[in-house]
């Protein structure tokens, strides 16, 4: 695996990441107190929000292009 591949993966992972945990966070929030919270729904919506940011990533990663910019100079 290149470095880049390397770079890009790491960078989508932590994006992936933030993601699920806001919309972790968001969907919990939902719930009036804790105990009405529906963690199916709370677990499905992060992972599926996650798999959106991996996918919104192929796109492109505004860090790993900043450093390979950075690192033509």
């Amino acid at each position: 695996m290149s470095e880049q591949t390397k770079r890009w993966w790491q960078a989508a992972g932590i994006r992936a990441l933030k993601t699920m945990a806001q919309t972790a966070v968001a969907t919990i929030g939902a719930a009036a107190v804790l105990s009405q919270v529906c963690w199916p729904v709370v677990a499905s919506a992060a992972v599926l929000a996650g798999i959106l940011s991996l996918l919104t990533s192929v796109a492109g990663l505004p860090e790993v292009e900043q450093e390979e910019t950075e690192g033509r100079r």
